[in-house]
């Protein structure tokens, strides 16, 4: 799987670190090759030509004499410069020389100098290190050299300072990104209560130039889309009140004719009282939920209602209340007005048999109402366009009404942040489902978790 970042502050930070990261991998070789080879390559020549002095019986001096050392007086100025020759044959030393480490560019530097094979390696003792030399130039002898003002102490405060840095630099642009993201989460939740019917107050305009502008642009926006709500609810009740109006005239009308003409009166009866339930359709669906009046609810209560509110009607309604976990807030006009148009639907289309039942999901953080009938029910493709406004399942359950109930039903839900499910019932028909939310949970990834939740137990 391919590591991508989704968000903005976690695409800066990496790119952050990663930019430090390079700084200090272009520090490192920057040191190496214009600080520490160049020490590296003088230590070496200074370090050959002792060596070669050392080795020579007869040195030249700078004013062209002479001198001549014997292999007692090369071997005290070696331990002068503690600088020891070791037989091969001596097994401690050999055994030291061969556990330690190959350094490949002292062995070709030295090579050179000498002007013979020569074999570098460098190990440590007593926390100080130890410069190891084979050559041909001293055959059978190891020579020892030890580098006693470096320490491995000494590169521990370069790596605890570089990583100090790294972190201070990371910290620093953690904090920076995410002051500057700050104005973003706003927008975000911000947009989120747009989306939700909800109008926030105007964002402060903070941050950078661009967020700033973008800020204003939503303010602008957010404040336009409520003005299109007000005027929107203006205008559904004055023609909801223009509309009904001349109903009530013409009911009233159609209640004062003749006994000859009752059978043209109970026709625009009927009529004048489909048109107020249409406007009622029209209203409902308009109509958003208000934070206020949310409050807790039992599921259990409002099915008991329902069903007898139903009952009433002369339509008996199966009713299987399961145990309810946790708190649901919810407005309840809402919800009522919501299961009460899945029951309707049920007892317009079904085969004349409802169910209600309601239940936990069993991860204890939803709520569910479920409404059965054992109708036609509704083909598989067609279900996310029954949930439509004006959009009837014509071919399986008949075309009464306005073709707003369920889409009446899930825009309630999608206010109250949950679920609708609509699927075939396993004995024919239909089964539909509200899934809630309770108090301080929201689903997650709501197409994913609640997928596997969703089922009555």
């Amino acid at each position: 799987m391919r590591f991508s970042p989704r968000s903005n502050f976690a695409r800066t930070l990496v790119v952050l670190a990663g930019l430090l990261i390079a700084s200090q991998i272009f520090s490192y070789l920057t040191i190496l090759n214009y600080a520490l080879l160049p020490s590296i390559k003088q230590f070496n020549k200074i370090l050959a030509h002792e060596i070669s002095v050392m080795l020579e019986d007869d040195v030249t001096l700078a004013d062209g004499e002479i001198y001549h050392m014997d292999e007692l007086l090369r071997r005290q100025l070696l331990a002068k410069l503690g600088v020891t020759l070791h037989d091969e044959s001596e097994p401690e030393m050999l055994l030291e020389f061969q556990q330690a480490a190959t350094v490949d560019l002292i062995s070709e530097d030295m090579s050179e100098k000498l002007n013979a094979p020569t074999e570098a390696r460098i190990s440590l003792d007593n926390k100080s290190y130890v410069l190891w030399l084979s050559s041909k130039a001293f055959p059978g002898y190891v020579m020892r050299i030890p580098l006693s003002e470096l320490h491995q102490d000494d590169f521990q405060p370069l790596f605890f300072y570089s990583m100090v840095i790294a972190l201070l630099m990371i910290g620093g642009g953690w904090v920076f990104i995410k002051v500057q993201n700050r104005p973003l989460a706003m927008l975000e939740k911000a947009a989120k209560d747009v989306g939700q019917g909800q109008f926030p107050t105007p964002l402060p305009e903070r941050g950078a130039s661009d967020i700033r502008a973008v800020t204003r642009a939503f303010n602008q926006m957010s404040e336009g889309i409520r003005k299109l709500e007000e005027d929107r609810a203006l205008l559904m009740a004055g023609v909801s009140h223009d509309l009904r109006t001349p109903l009530t005239r013409i009911r009233l009308a159609t209640e004062m004719m003749s006994p000859e003409d009752s059978y043209l009166a109970d026709s625009m009866i009927k009529d004048t009282e489909e048109c107020n339930e249409i406007i009622n359709q029209f209203m409902d669906y308009l109509r958003s939920v208000q934070l206020q009046d949310m409050a807790a609810i039992d599921l259990n209560a409002l099915t008991d209602d329902v069903s007898v509110a139903d009952g009433a009607t002369g339509h008996e309604l199966d009713v299987e209340k399961g145990e309810l976990i946790g708190r649901l807030d919810a407005n309840e006009v809402a919800i009522r007005r919501a299961v009460t148009n899945l029951v309707v639907n049920a007892v317009r289309y079904g085969g004349g048999w409802v169910k209600i039942s309601t239940g936990s999901t069993a991860d204890r953080r939803h709520q569910w109402i479920t409404v059965e009938d054992n109708g036609p029910g509704i083909a598989p493709d067609q279900i996310e366009t029954v949930l439509q406004p004006f959009t009837r399942g014509d071919t399986a359950r008949g075309s009464e009404g306005t073709g707003l109930g369920l889409a009446i039903v899930k825009r309630i839900v999608e206010q109250h942040k949950g679920l609708l499910h609509l699927t075939p019932r396993s004995g024919g028909g239909l089964r539909a489902q509200i899934v809630l939310p309770v108090a301080g949970k929201h689903a997650r990834s709501q197409g994913q978790h609640l997928g596997k939740n969703h089922r009555r137990r």
